[in-house]
């Protein structure tokens, strides 16, 4: 990415000089305007689907109130005192570990029990229930070195009580797991490699734990469109969004053409990169089995390779540029395409 720190490039004389000097000028400019905010929207559809995953690669919150109000945080999406992606496991070598190892992680069960208290749940396991507002008072107070695909950072231990219990149900042991919560207040993990040659990324779009970014947009009518190419079923909590959007009319992939998206009236979000998949969503998340013919991946990779990245684009990655509160049904806008 060019570097416009300096002035000295619009004052390099004539001929040549001058020849760069414009054109390094024309390519800011063209940078800077595709890179504000809109003025004017246009609506595409209605949000029919919010997630918010306290567990990383567990199943995401169950809520009672179904029309209840979510905030749009720097951080994440965030339900009361619940954010998205606050807590992950890590193993004996504080190496993270999730579902594509152990796809049986996707079956347990978080459910909001208090304003900032979930209870977790699974298969043949006691309710394991953590009090956000009491984690911090009572975990051992040791952080541990830990990384998101390579982006290190550190991450605060829980407690011994959710070690066992996610030792147990996952690895059958009584230890071998940790269970780690992001204690800071803004994004502090700096860019996963992958990431950094998207020009409208920014680091504090890390969000906590997520793999890239904290916020991520599925286009139901792109889902529908798979499902027409693969045999068998697919659950759209498959592709792990935060946000699903139901257009109004039925256009599968326009999402990669957007640059702007704004949630209600309120939060609005940059479109920084194509969601690039791995084999995540070839897990069943009824039975946490990954399906033996390695579909909807394999599907994706006949149709949806994008030029300078290896893997299939299925969603779109969001970096929060507004905060906001947001609700089920609230219109989606994208950006009013200039003349």
């Amino acid at each position: 990415m060019l570097n416009f720190s300096s002035n000295k490039a619009l004052y390099v004389g004539i001929g040549a000089g001058t020849i760069a000097a414009g054109a390094v000028s024309y390519l800011y400019y063209r940078y800077s305007k595709r890179d504000v905010m809109p003025s004017k929207w246009r609506r595409v559809g209605t949000l029919d689907q919010i997630n918010l995953f306290p567990v990383k690669s567990c199943a995401p919150l169950e809520e009672s109130d179904k029309d209840g109000t979510w905030s749009a945080e720097v951080l994440g999406l965030r339900y009361g005192g619940v954010g998205d992606r606050a807590l992950m496991l890590i193993n004996d070598q504080d190496e993270m570990i999730t579902a594509r190892v152990y796809p049986k992680m996707v079956l347990i069960k978080v459910k909001l029990v208090g304003e900032s208290k979930i209870s977790i749940t699974a298969e043949g396991m006691e309710p394991l229930e953590l009090d956000f507002t009491k984690l911090v008072r009572e975990a051992p107070g040791a952080d541990v070195h830990t990384s998101v695909w390579g982006a290190k950072l550190d991450a605060m231990l829980c407690g011994e009580k959710y070690d066992r219990w996610f030792s147990r149900y996952i690895l059958n042991k009584d230890s071998g797991l940790r269970l780690v919560y992001y204690p800071y207040q803004v994004p502090v993990r700096p860019t996963i490699a992958q990431m950094k040659r998207e020009p409208f990324l920014k680091q504090e779009d890390s969000g906590s734990f997520g793999d890239a970014t904290s916020y991520m947009l599925m286009n139901l009518s792109s889902l529908d469109d798979l499902q027409e190419r693969v045999k068998k079923p697919i659950d759209p909590l498959q592709f792990r969004g935060n946000f699903y959007l139901r257009m109004d009319t039925n256009e599968p992939f326009a999402e990669d053409k957007w640059q702007w998206i704004r949630i209600g009236e309120e939060a609005v979000f940059r479109v920084v990169a194509p969601c690039t998949r791995c084999i995540f969503p070839n897990i069943n998340v009824e039975t946490g089995e990954r399906d033996p013919n390695g579909d909807p991946l394999k599907t994706l990779k006949s149709f949806r390779m994008f030029k300078n990245y290896d893997s299939p684009a299925m969603g779109v990655h969001l970096g929060l540029r507004r905060i906001g509160q947001i609700k089920p049904n609230d219109i989606i806008y994208v950006e009013e395409l200039q003349p």
